[in-house]
């Protein structure tokens, strides 16, 4: 996965079959999918993979069990299967995880205990464990620093959970690995045309140098999320909103909180909204909101009454009260919501299945949908495809391809940052092993080290520094100021890998702490 190979690819390729612009999930599918089918498949990505949605989530592999309350039962089920799938081909980022829903009144642990057995119903066998309710001795062994005044017991449950970023870089991986070109840095500007005003490929401009290339191909998809509007604008000025986007937000703090391999669901906020509290890679992840925004952006902003009102619930509930200084990182996502049929309507009210748009000129664009489903929308996506644009039938093959880096990972062996790596591992230690100075710690209370920064330039596409600790490391989503004391080394690595100058190593420095601003609470 070397970005010099891929731009290689695309200079010498006069024709696609398919071309794809957004390099989230749903983007990084639809490439995995298109060639594994054996269609010449090219996507490219403006940012960084994964920068948006896509890396921002609460981690979790799961059939949304607040879908029950609106009866969503087809969506659930899918994602249920789905979920299914990611443990048994990216067993290295998808694992089971246990929640508990703390029960504080009777009624509610009937509630709550008959909705979770429809869950378990509609996941059948592929269940991951089944639902069961729990004393409030066994809640609080369980979540120690739950509050107790009133509590009378719990419901354990199991659902999924992965690392975001991680999985969509080992996505990417496997669709090179199939045969797809992927570049990043590389931003459609403009779409192009036949004779009959027909979609007949799109022009990029590489970030990097500003040369620009027209690429030819059969299929257009725009798997842009949150941006998918600007795109459709670039098709058609007649073509209207489809997606409005939608924010959530997370506060993560020290695992002292909820010293606890177990997580928490609260089921029911003021909001109307769940709200989680997971252990994630030794930290604790509390979230989310679902606030409409008027204009999408790369670095959305937490607004003070969802910092406010994630740090109340989280007060309510947990006997270690946190506190806005505790706050080790905020980050912030755009869902990319379907635009409702009904003005005014709720954001959490909004369905999450996907949706499938062809324009007048045969641009796909693909729009909702959610992480867990993101195989499946690509298997939509790519059908559609050859649908409208007549390519040679084939049949998806996605739910047997594995991730790159599957393997069987034990709870023990999670214990180890490195199990992320999967069977990359030995490769990662040979670096160590060859380049010595790389066993050195990027910064003393993180067990990273320098040979994870050169791993992820050489073999996972990373440019920048944000690159490397917001999407490969994870560190900026984990302790920002951490983070920010990381990045002169960094940017001394990569000015090195890449054959850059002092000049350019100190813009990446000055870059990643104005972005990383955004990530602390001041």
């Amino acid at each position: 996965m070397k970005r010099e190979e891929q731009l290689t690819q695309l200079k010498k390729t006069s024709e696609w079959d398919v071309i794809i612009i957004g390099g989230g999930a749903s983007g990084l599918g639809i490439a995995l999918d298109a060639a594994s089918r054996g269609y010449k498949t090219v996507l490219v990505e403006a940012v960084d993979f994964a920068k948006g949605t896509s890396s921002r989530s609460t981690k979790l592999a799961h059939g949304g069990i607040r879908y029950l309350e609106q009866l969503d039962i087809a969506l659930i089920r899918e994602a249920l299967k789905e979920r299914e799938l990611m443990l048994k081909n990216a067993g290295h980022l998808v694992k089971s995880q246990a929640f508990v829903i703390p029960v504080y009144s009777r009624l509610n642990g009937y509630y709550f205990s008959t909705g979770l057995k429809i869950y378990d119903l509609l996941a059948g066998s592929t269940c991951f464990g089944s639902s069961q309710s729990i004393s409030k001795e066994k809640t609080i062994e369980l979540l120690p620093t739950i509050a107790q005044e009133g509590l009378q017991g719990g419901i354990l449950y199991h659902d999924g959970q992965f690392d975001d970023a991680l999985y969509a870089i080992n996505l990417a991986r496997t669709a090179i690995e199939n045969g797809a070109c992927l570049l990043n840095y590389a931003k459609a500007v403009n779409i192009l045309k036949n004779d009959e005003n027909k979609i007949s490929g799109i022009i990029i401009e590489d970030q990097e140098t500003g040369e620009k290339y027209d690429l030819k191909g059969k299929a257009v998809i725009n798997a842009t999320g949150v941006f998918t509007n600007d795109i459709m604008s670039l098709d058609s000025s007649r073509n209207r909103k489809f997606v409005i986007p939608s924010q959530g937000i997370h506060l993560v703090f020290d695992k002292s909180f909820l010293p606890s391999e177990n997580a928490l669901l609260i089921p029911k906020t003021r909001d109307g909204r769940v709200l989680f509290m997971v252990p994630w890679h030794d930290k604790l992840i509390v979230g989310t909101t679902d606030t409409p925004v008027d204009e999408p952006s790369l670095e959305p902003k937490p607004l003070e009454t969802e910092i406010n009102f994630i740090l109340e619930t989280a007060q309510i509930f947990l006997s270690k009260k946190p506190q806005r200084s505790d706050v080790l990182s905020v980050f912030v996502g755009l869902r990319p919501l379907a635009l409702p049929k009904k003005e005014g309507q709720d954001p959490k009210e909004i369905s999450r299945n996907h949706q499938i748009i062809v324009s007048d000129s045969g641009l796909i664009s693909v729009i909702g949908g959610k992480w867990t489903t993101y195989r499946k929308i690509a298997e939509d996506v790519v059908d559609k495809v050859i649908e409208i644009h007549y390519l040679p039938k084939a049949e998806c093959k996605t739910r047997s391809i594995a991730i790159h880096g599957h393997t069987t990972v034990t709870e023990s062996e999670r214990k180890n940052h490195l199990s992320v790596y999967g069977t990359d591992i030995s490769e990662l230690l040979k670096l160590q092993e060859n380049e010595p100075e790389l066993k050195e710690k990027l910064h003393p209370n993180y067990p990273y080290t320098l040979s994870e920064v050169v791993w992820a330039i050489r073999n996972e596409m990373a440019r920048t520094v944000e690159d490397i600790l917001a999407r490969r490391l994870r560190l900026l989503f984990l302790d920002a100021q951490a983070a920010i004391e990381c990045a002169e080394k960094v940017a001394s690595l990569l000015s090195k890998e890449l054959s850059q100058n002092s000049d350019w190593e100190q813009k990446q420095i000055a870059d990643f702490r104005k972005v990383s601003q955004g990530y602390l609470l001041h």
